[in-house]
């Protein structure tokens, strides 16, 4: 074969190959000017199933679909965060909720997170970005409605002092959560029993990823270990009427509606440190506040983008 016919000849196959590619990627849905491909949707899905294993118990199209709202909720937020902050400031958050997401994945180090990703053909760069879109997301919602939160500190401290003289036994609480707003389309009551039949199928964690309006929503509604002295009186309630595996009734609080599962519980004697347990406290009861008023504020910059779905 001489050099000419050899040349046109890798031409053709790299057309060939360009084709079958080009012909294999298919728009699935359009934010303004932003488009989500089937591609996009494969990486999303790799990405959530690391933050949460259990999903690939769910089925295909269900995974297409979380992903798919993924994908779109993390175009709203970037393009309003854009608006915001300069690119300068991005990394300004970013290592403390790496930190953070490290310590809650037992991650030792920045090094050993990489290797992870790297054995599961993830990309360290991308995680970092869908990071740094929540980080400042946060902060964006800090700056926009900290002035609104409203709480009585001394009635906090009162209530940390009762809960630990009352009681004999203090515990610490694994907990997860699932929480959602009243959709004007159904009843309460649907919505419940759309969850429950969830929940029984596929699991409390995916029915988080599916349902769950929470940032804790990607992890599978993970919140954690908490001591209850930093639970709110109206969730502790209910969760003292639980066992280890346990999920509670629906609890009504700002915004929606909560329902807690209780993976583990420990008793702990720790000797009681009353401003230590309130500050905690009160980040938690801010860090409520505040998912109220970014779940309100996403809602009306969906409503206000045009989203085109194929």
């Amino acid at each position: 074969m001489n050099k000419f016919k050899f040349v046109i000849i890798s031409i053709i196959i790299l057309i060939y190959s360009f084709n079958l590619q080009a012909k294999s990627i298919q728009i699935i849905a359009k934010v303004q000017n932003d488009i989500i491909t089937n591609i996009d949707i494969e990486n999303e899905i790799k990405y959530l199933i690391f933050l949460n294993p259990k999903l690939k118990e769910l089925k295909i199209k269900n995974l297409e679909n979380i992903a798919k709202n993924s994908l779109i909720t993390e175009i709203i937020k970037k393009k309003e965060i854009e608006k915001a902050y300069v690119a300068e400031k991005k990394d300004n958050f970013f290592e403390t909720i790496e930190r953070s997401f490290l310590k809650s994945k037992n991650i030792n180090s920045k090094s050993d997170f990489i290797k992870i990703l790297n054995s599961k053909n993830l990309s360290y760069d991308i995680l970092k970005k869908k990071l740094q879109i929540e980080a400042l997301w946060n902060q964006l919602i800090y700056s926009k409605y900290s002035k609104n939160i409203r709480f009585n500190k001394e009635e906090l401290r009162q209530n940390i002092l009762i809960q630990y003289k009352n009681e004999n036994k203090k515990y610490d609480y694994n907990l997860s959560e699932i929480f959602f707003s009243e959709n004007i389309s159904e009843s309460f009551n649907d919505t419940l029993n759309k969850l429950k039949k969830s929940i029984n199928e596929v699991g409390f964690e995916n029915t988080a990823n599916i349902f769950s309006v929470s940032s804790t929503s990607k992890n599978g509604g993970l919140i954690g270990w908490v001591n209850e002295l930093q639970i709110s009186k109206t969730i502790k309630k209910e969760i003292n009427k639980l066992n280890k595996g346990e999920i509670s009734s629906p609890i009504k609080i700002g915004g929606g509606y909560l329902i807690i599962k209780i993976n583990d519980k420990r008793e702990t004697k720790q000797i009681i440190d009353v401003e230590n347990q309130l500050n905690e406290l009160i980040n938690k009861e801010t860090n409520r506040q505040l998912n109220s008023y970014s779940l309100i504020f996403y809602k009306r910059l969906k409503k206000n983008i045009q989203i085109d779905e194929f």
